[in-house]
């Protein structure tokens, strides 16, 4: 089982089916695009690469990232993507981690990264020299062999990595046909939000069916020129976090934006509010799809489909609205009790998740594994409830991430970073609410007796360390933190205050 195949059945059998534009420039069909991963595979193995080897990919998005994810699979090795927001530090902690042996950059954000034996610039005549030899046999993999090492925040500031097999990815991308949205030749995806995450994901399912993929000329997001590929190139589809489903929406409605070029967008990463999905799809029409997932079982744990959101008659349309949806087919859904036993309709507990998108495991961390994954359940960390329907809807998240903009921030990674700051005594960071990102980083900072703190000193601290999203976009100086009796800070208080005096 190789995910690659699919890209080469397409190949075989329809080898002038447009694959791959960079804006609205076809870069390669399907034949091309084969034979472009099957020589770079090539010259893995002519490099003494082997299959199970790692390569990381710090890149923006880039027509050579389908390029690069499928050589190595083609060649029989695994894909670290990272987040090209990472800082320079994080991001060659992972590859360190990995122990990817290759890397593959784009020099706005990879400059500096060192691979123990190569890093390779996609821009650059080295990125080209490399399918100068004969496309090479697709190598054999198991279903549990490992494609994809993806890397989330970890509570105590250093990620982990979550091991995804063939068979976890394979089986993500047919779900998407049964519970997301159905595929065919016409349709294409857009590569708006980063595809080191769930964007780059959806290629699985977008290869299968042989539908185009389509990477912004500019490398990013930007409204106009998405509404502009939707209208030249047609059937649109996309992932995006909420943040970026409200700027297309912003867009629409202020510059009157035709949205019939739009086919899917499915949003999900961060909490969508009802009001938010219920001004979308007033602005775009029904084209929206909610799926909640995690890295552990990427994109595949509840769907909230189409219909349902467009089903305004039914009597609890608002409570499903503000749920993400029903457990997908691929997999069990269960709240439990922290031991792992079922609890009742209507009562808040662990959400778990069983099934066959579910990570192996974090890579070299044995006690974090055993931690996540209790008697074939992954325990996700994240509260919620099911209701009479099979319907969940989140109520917290007991890991205290704060997913801003779609990106997860963990409060201790960036706590840690601000003590490394003079002055510092103490300090508790939690996300406040915020109408554009969902949450913003909110930092209450303790100063040490006779200190002053300057919070342009603690910005400059962060983004030495860490990535510039994570960075606080507000400080509170205060003289204590409110504490249990055992000094556990309380949170819960903090987040009270804002509400009271934001």
């Amino acid at each position: 089982m190789n995910l690659a195949h699919s890209l080469q059945r397409i190949a075989l059998a329809d080898p002038r089916r447009p694959a791959l534009y960079e804006g609205n420039r076809l870069v390669h069909d399907y034949r091309g695009l084969a034979d472009r991963t099957a020589r770079l595979a090539s010259a893995f193995l002519a490099a003494g690469l082997q299959p199970g080897d790692r390569i990381a990919l710090f890149m923006r998005n880039h027509p050579a990232y389908l390029e690069v994810l499928y050589g190595a699979w083609w060649a029989g090795l695994a894909v670290v993507p990272m987040n090209a927001k990472l800082h320079l530090r994080e991001a060659q902690w992972i590859l360190d981690h990995a122990q990817a042996r290759w890397a593959f950059v784009t020099s706005d954000v990879g400059e500096g990264l060192q691979a123990p034996h190569r890093t390779i610039e996609v821009t650059g005549q080295d990125y080209q020299a490399l399918f100068s030899l004969p496309p090479s046999p697709m190598a054999a993999r198991a279903a549990q062999d490992l494609a994809w090492l993806f890397y989330t925040s970890g509570t105590t500031g250093k990620p982990k990595g979550v091991m995804l097999s063939h068979r976890n990815l394979m089986t993500m991308g047919l779900t998407y046909f049964v519970d997301v949205d159905a595929i065919d030749l016409r349709d294409a995806i857009v590569y708006a939000a980063p595809m080191s995450h769930g964007a780059g994901i959806y290629a699985i399912p977008h290869v299968m069916a042989g539908a185009r993929h389509v990477v912004p000329a500019s490398g990013a997001f930007d409204p106009a020129e998405i509404f502009k590929l939707a209208r030249t190139i047609g059937r649109l589809s996309m992932f995006a976090a909420p943040t970026i489903v409200k700027r297309l929406v912003d867009h629409a409605q202020a510059c009157g934006a035709a949205c019939d070029g739009f086919k899917t967008i499915v949003y999900g990463g961060a909490p969508m509010y009802a009001a938010d999905i219920e001004r979308a799809i007033r602005v775009m029409g029904p084209r929206f799809v909610q799926i909640y997932g995690q890295g552990e079982s990427p994109m595949v744990i509840t769907a909230l489909s189409r219909a349902q959101i467009g089903d305004t008659a039914h009597p609890r349309h608002a409570q499903r609205l503000a749920s993400v949806g029903v457990a997908q087919t691929s997999v069990e859904v269960r709240v439990a009790t922290p031991d792992g036993a079922p609890l009742s309709t209507g009562k808040i507990g662990e959400i778990l998740v069983r099934g066959d998108t579910v990570m192996s495991g974090y890579w070299r961390d044995p006690d974090a594994s055993a931690a996540a994954l209790r008697d074939g359940w992954l325990f996700t960390g994240d509260m919620g409830s099911l209701d009479e329907d099979g319907f969940l809807t989140l109520k917290d998240r007991s890991k205290d991430v704060i997913i801003s903009g779609g990106s997860n921030i963990y409060p201790r990674e960036v706590e840690e970073v601000l003590l490394l700051a003079p002055g510092v005594a103490e300090v508790a960071v939690v996300g406040a609410f915020d109408p554009e990102w969902g949450e913003i980083v909110v930092a209450f900072v303790v100063p040490r007796s006779g200190h002053a703190i300057d919070t342009a000193q603690l910005d400059a601290v962060c983004l030495e360390h860490i990535a510039r999203f994570k960075r606080p976009k507000r400080y509170r100086i205060v003289e204590s933190l409110p504490k249990n009796n055992y000094g556990k800070v309380l949170k819960t208080v903090l987040r009270e205050q804002l509400k009271e005096t934001p």
